[in-house]
């Protein structure tokens, strides 16, 4: 089937660029249609990395698919976006870096971040096949803070938790009480009990619970 599908259209500022990532495209990846799939068959355009990535987790629908391929990207390159949560741009150019291991790093590693983080935050571009349009059914990146997009308030929460070395079972039950629109507060009240006893945790939930009730 695969060499039937025929490509999505690709609007003209788009042209040449993975439909997955934003980088440049090199190939394409053909979805075919099985008795679950919401769409019919098609091909998007896509870099290597991508399509490798695509053909391992293709799931129900391409856009499934796409969400599987951003959290392997997210995956591969955490170390890149974690410079943007451990720096700022100033700090880092400001930094003291100046030796042969840690002076590739000053100069190239906010560089890193912007790369991965405009990989895993493109969002491709509304399908349509001979200029009729594909509907999505609403797929889109589920939840975004701090200037990157994740696939769900889970994933976000997967992250920090590793980034800052928090509790991941609490954080989740701040962001229950307070809302993930406070994603940043939750974060803060996690670091700030990084090292509190069970019980002490306890408490801060329930003063949590009483202050969102009132």
């Amino acid at each position: 089937m695969s060499e039937l599908a025929p490509l999505i259209d690709v609007p003209f500022n788009h042209r040449n660029i993975c439909w997955f990532c934003g980088e440049p495209s090199n190939m394409q990846f053909c979805y075919d249609k099985d008795a679950y799939t919401p769409h019919p068959s098609l091909m998007v355009p896509c870099c290597e990395e991508c399509c490798k990535i695509a053909k391992q987790h293709r799931l129900t629908s391409i856009w499934d698919c796409k969400m599987a391929v951003k959290d392997e990207l997210m995956r591969i390159y955490e170390k890149h976006l974690a410079i943007g949560v451990n720096w700022t741009k100033q700090e880092l150019e400001e930094s003291e870096f100046e030796d042969r291991i840690f002076g590739g790093f000053k100069k190239s590693g906010w560089m890193m971040y912007e790369i991965a983080r405009d990989r895993v935050n493109f969002s491709g571009w509304p399908i349509s096949i001979n200029g009729i349009v594909v509907d999505d059914y609403g797929y889109s990146a589920d939840f975004s803070f701090d200037g990157v997009n994740y696939s769900s308030v889970t994933q976000a929460i997967n992250f920090y938790a590793k980034q800052f070395v928090l509790d991941k079972r609490f954080l989740e039950n701040v962001i229950s009480i307070v809302g993930r629109e406070r994603f940043g507060f939750a974060i803060r009240v996690a670091q700030i009990n990084i090292a509190s006893v069970p019980e002490l945790k306890r408490e801060v939930l329930e003063d949590l619970k009483e202050e969102h009730q009132q």
